[in-house]
């Protein structure tokens, strides 16, 4: 089981780590060709739009628009989550556009009011340390989309069938549990795959 994480921004390493010690086959990803052969992709956080930028320069969006295709599982982390989204506040398009949900930017604060907070994730477990840095969240989801986790009752995860997003970074603590979670939506995915 290989999962990629998207080398463009972001907390690259700690991701890959996580991923490591849950049982995965982590690997960093620049090039469209090392798509390919991944069962699920991470998104890290950084800066939505120079990442927007840099997976349209690199031609990494079609590759990643195929992986979901395929029913490969994304996981969309802070700018992430606004990837992945199918709105996003000031955007006249959006960007992936894989999980109906609308997303309000930098909607705690900026850079100073970066802060840490205990979150229950539905299928994660409760007393999960988040740490939010000029975090996101989700304003609304549609009918299909399933909210895991909300914080002053403010969404800040979500899932719809292969794709999930977070509002915050759970590469940034030593606590798996987010991590196997999403290792084992990929090894569902590759189940049910197998079984087409």
């Amino acid at each position: 089981m290989k999962i990629g994480v998207l080398a463009l921004q972001g907390a690259v390493r700690e991701h890959i780590h996580l991923l490591n010690q849950a049982g995965a086959e982590a690997t960093a990803v620049k090039r469209a060709e090392q798509l390919q052969d991944l069962d699920g992709l991470i998104i890290p956080g950084g800066e939505s739009t120079a990442i927007a930028k840099l997976m349209n320069q690199y031609q990494l969006k079609e590759p990643i628009l195929n992986m979901h295709q395929q029913g490969k599982p994304i996981f969309g982390t802070c700018a992430g989550l606004i990837l992945v989204a199918n709105q996003v506040e000031g955007l006249t398009e959006p960007h992936l556009n894989l999980i109906d949900i609308a997303v309000k930017r930098n909607a705690f604060g900026r850079q100073k009011e970066s802060f840490e907070a205990d979150l229950s994730i539905e299928g994660v477990g409760d007393n999960f340390t988040a740490v939010f840095i000029r975090a996101p969240y989700i304003e609304r989801v549609g009918p299909e989309v399933h909210i895991l986790a909300k914080m002053d009752g403010k969404i800040v995860a979500a899932r719809q069938g292969t794709v999930m997003g977070a509002a915050f970074h759970p590469e940034l603590t030593d606590d798996l549990r987010v991590h196997q979670y999403f290792v084992n939506m990929v090894k569902d995915s590759l189940v049910a795959n197998s079984l087409k």
